[in-house]
């Protein structure tokens, strides 16, 4: 298996632009994000989900996979700002040129990652390359939405249909895997406001893992991986979240094994 990394993007809204662009300084930054979600409300007719350039980000969490090497975190500490959480994940696919993995990752992770990029000016050669430095990327690379430098699980799956797309937690629980254990997306802002970050990178760290599972499924049906391959892949990842010591990690491992999971049954 080549170097894998497998990425999920924890957002709230960029209060700072946000403040600029609809005069709301002075605000409390709770106040601000909802006059925030108002406008946003209003100019969709009912939905609060902010526009992509109006995203934060404040957690970026991996599961790295080599041919030695596997490893879950959230980049940078708990203190790390925006811009080195940015800088970590760019460094990453300078380092090891990996197959980057997601779910939705082209429809909202990178597009916000990209603006957040352009934002703190993070470097970022590899990722943008297409050709001019390294002739290998012309035909794949990490931008083009047909290319296997990223694959976006999501939207390859659905046959590039918005219509046809689902959640992970969704497709994770049809699998038999986890899926949200620790929370759920809706409510990131409230546990950021309370100051609860490692409860979001937890939370990142685990749709991470899902992510890594339906990959893993996915490798399986289209040939790249045998069925035993698949099972020692799923029993040597129960394994390290068993001896990781790790809370959400071992409540992570105990919802997949429960009894009428998918692979509960099959051990």
């Amino acid at each position: 298996m080549d170097n894998i990394f497998v990425f999920d993007v924890e957002t709230v809204p960029d209060l700072e632009t946000g403040r600029k662009i609809y005069n709301l300084q002075g605000l409390s930054d709770e106040d601000a994000a909802k006059a925030l979600f108002h406008i946003r409300n209003q100019e969709t007719g009912g939905s609060e989900f902010m526009r992509h350039h109006l995203h934060q980000i404040i957690a970026i969490s991996v599961v790295f996979k080599s041919r030695d090497n596997f490893k879950v975190w959230s980049l940078g500490n708990e203190d790390a700002d925006e811009k080195e959480i940015l800088q970590r994940f760019f460094d990453g696919i300078e380092h090891y040129t990996p197959t980057l993995v997601s779910w939705n990752g082209g429809g909202f992770d990178l597009p916000v990652i990209h603006y957040r990029a352009l934002k703190h000016g993070v470097n970022a050669a590899r990722y943008w390359e297409t050709g001019r430095h390294d002739n290998s990327f012309k035909w794949n690379n990490y931008l083009n939405r047909y290319h296997s430098r990223h694959t976006d699980l999501m939207d390859l799956l659905s046959g590039y249909q918005p219509k046809a797309s689902a959640p992970l937690d969704h497709i994770a629980t049809m699998l038999g895997f986890p899926g949200k254990t620790v929370m759920d997306g809706s409510g990131v802002f409230d546990a950021w406001i309370d100051g609860k970050i490692k409860m979001i990178r937890d939370y990142c760290e685990t749709d991470a893992l899902n992510t890594y599972l339906v990959y893993l499924r996915f490798e399986l049906i289209r040939g790249h991986i045998s069925s035993s391959q698949f099972d020692s892949e799923c029993q040597s990842l129960q394994r390290w979240l068993a001896e990781s010591g790790i809370p959400h990690f071992q409540e992570f491992l105990k919802h997949w094994s429960k009894p009428g999971t998918q692979h509960g049954e099959q051990t």
